[in-house]
Order: C-alpha cells, then sequence, then structure tokens
C-alpha cells in the first residue's frame, strides 16, 4: 500500500473488463511509479471512464494520487 500522495506513473499493462456489472471503459491496470522513493515499484488497481485501446493506454503517462488510502490515476495529456 503507498502512502497517500502524488505519484509520476505510466502504464506498463491494460486490460479491459467485460463484466456485466462493470461500467463501461473499467479497466484493470498495471502501473510503474517513475519517480521518487518508490521508483520502479508496480501499482495494481482497477481504473473506469478511460477511453480507448489497451494499445492507446500502454506507456501512457499519468499521475497516482493516493488520498486517504484510496487512488485515483488520471492520463497525463
Amino acid at each position: 500500500m503507498l502512502a497517500d500522495g502524488t505519484y509520476d506513473v505510466f502504464v506498463v499493462d491494460a486490460t479491459a473488463v467485460d463484466d456485466d456489472g462493470a461500467p463501461a471503459g473499467s479497466w484493470l491496470l498495471e502501473l510503474t511509479i517513475v519517480a521518487g522513493e518508490h521508483k520502479g515499484e508496480l501499482v495494481a488497481l482497477g481504473a473506469s471512464g478511460l477511453a480507448g485501446t489497451d494499445i492507446d493506454l500502454l506507456g501512457m503517462p499519468g499521475t497516482l494520487v493516493v488520498a486517504d488510502g484510496q487512488p485515483r490515476f488520471t492520463v497525463d495529456a
């Protein structure tokens, strides 16, 4: 578990979630932290609302914000 904070990351794996109950654009992501104390660590999390395909997401830079133990990932554009 990561401490609350902001982490620079990039997507190393993206798998679409096709479960009936999952919202559209749901993904299982693996992210690598690229700077700071946790550089090189992998983080796995679920995300929704991301457009594109798995190929579109691979290698995309992003920001992982952990607040009150809850992660939130956004793609940097």
